[in-house]
């Protein structure tokens, strides 16, 4: 049985929702230049399908096998998990201000430790649900839900993220007992790109687009950047990093663990946001984002050295 390091497992999952939020501020810089929702979540996939692969072929082609088995599992995880979350949550974020999207999206750490109640038994210890408070209501603070009109589309979105986050989390999680990170992730984003190439009109895309120069805008406003260099970025750092070190994570913790330090990506969000679109964060707002930290914390002590062994 593979041994894990539970403090590893905190390190890289907040590593991914330090880049996870900063990915919410390059992404709506691109889509504003038109780039659409469902080609943006093509791009990530099929870029980390690309890297995870060619990762593989290097260091271990043998894990490229799949058993006849495993097709099931891993189309459900490409499908459900990767392709229609990164979609809702790209749809959510296009009409909801960020804040209050990943705040929707986030109530998944509620719906994670209540399906693996019902699917597996597994009952969560009752100092949990005092962190699961604090985050969200750290959230709702943070996010000034009662300060924000709602499109209601864009809030259906959002809950849609939630339910297939929920499904990611724990699905990552179930994955490691029979695969590697790095080819569940290859096999996952490759499934997610097929997905997105039967449905959606990829062939719309305009081309000419990548050869623009972007203004960073914000405090970042007369800063340009050719536009493939900040696609580049987003396949990379804001695709293939984050999501290789949530799913290494949720071999150490459990899906509820790595699914509540992953709301951290909201505060991140924000704090990118005061610094690159001169977003104004209030003394409130700050309050909050201590809450969901007190939150992270008390979630993740109080569960205790046997949940980490889950």
């Amino acid at each position: 049985m593979k041994t894990k390091n539970p403090a590893f497992g905190v390190v890289l999952s907040f590593a991914a929702a330090l880049l996870f939020g900063l990915n919410a501020s390059t992404s709506k810089i691109v889509m504003a230049t038109g780039v659409t929702p469902e080609q943006i979540v093509l791009f990530r996939s099929i870029s980390t399908a690309l890297i995870a692969g060619l990762i593989i072929l290097i260091t271990n082609p043998s894990s490229f096998k799949v058993k006849p088995s495993e097709w099931k599992f891993l189309i459900a995880f490409g499908v459900i998990g990767v392709a229609l979350m990164q979609w809702a949550y790209s749809n959510a974020v296009k009409s909801l201000p960020v804040g209050i999207a990943l705040l929707i999206e986030y109530t998944a750490i509620i719906i994670v430790p209540l399906a693996s109640l019902v699917l597996f038994g597994e009952k969560p210890r009752k100092k949990l649900w005092l962190g699961v408070a604090l985050v969200l209501g750290g959230l709702m603070v943070v996010s000034k839900i009662w300060d924000s009109p709602l499109n209601p589309v864009g809030v259906l979105f959002a809950f849609g993220a939630a339910i297939f986050l929920s499904v990611y989390f724990i699905m990552g999680e179930k994955s490691h007992q029979s695969r590697d990170p790095i080819s569940t992730l290859f096999y996952t984003m490759l499934i997610s790109s097929v997905f997105w190439l039967i449905f959606s009109p990829w062939w719309t895309f305009d081309t000419s687009l990548i050869t623009n120069s972007l203004d960073l805008g914000g405090n970042l406003t007369g800063i340009t950047a050719p536009a493939w260099l900040l696609i580049i970025w987003i396949g990379l750092f804001g695709s293939f990093i984050p999501m290789f070190f949530s799913f290494v994570a949720l071999g150490h913790l459990s899906a509820t663990g790595v699914g509540i330090i992953s709301t951290a990506e909201t505060v991140f969000a924000f704090l990118f946001g005061y610094l690159w679109l001169g977003e104004k964060i209030e003394g409130l707002q700050l309050a909050g984002g201590i809450l969901v930290v007190a939150g992270i914390v008390i979630a993740q002590i109080s569960r205790g050295k046997p949940q980490w062994q889950q």
